[in-house]
């Protein structure tokens, strides 16, 4: 395998994971079970011009779609920079909203720096095979 191809399959994994990782944030917890901690970050925004179960079914939809991105637009630098700011934001609103959940084994810290720096590979990655 040559550079340019091994540049070119880890590219695609990484894709993969980030819309694997996005797909199954916005399924599982606000789609299909819509978990408490959800309804609670809703409440706590105050955000009213939606109920909180549609706010949270339009989240969920949200990170779907933008999970699905990442298998459409492999090249793109523009979703890894918004990924990058995602996680960024999310750690933040996670501190404010659930700051116990930092101490817990499994924590958003944990999986959100993980995805950020894949987006930061991945964005290295490109510029790699740009000049290659």
């Amino acid at each position: 395998m040559n550079p340019l191809q091994a540049i070119s399959h880890a590219l695609l994994s990484i894709q993969i994971t980030l819309a694997v990782l996005w797909i199954y944030q916005g399924l599982v917890p606000k789609v299909i079970y819509k978990v408490i901690e959800e309804q609670q970050f809703w409440e706590f925004t105050g955000i009213q011009f939606l109920s909180i179960p549609s706010l949270i079914q339009l989240s969920g939809v949200g990170e779907i779609i933008f999970g699905i991105l990442f298998l459409i637009f492999r090249q793109s630098k523009v979703l890894h920079y918004l990924n990058i700011m995602a996680m960024l934001f999310f750690i933040v609103v996670v501190a404010v909203v659930y700051p116990h959940y930092f101490v817990q084994g499994f924590n958003p810290f944990i999986m959100n720096t993980a995805m950020a720096a894949l987006s930061i590979v991945a964005l290295q990655l490109l510029d790699t095979a740009k000049h290659s």
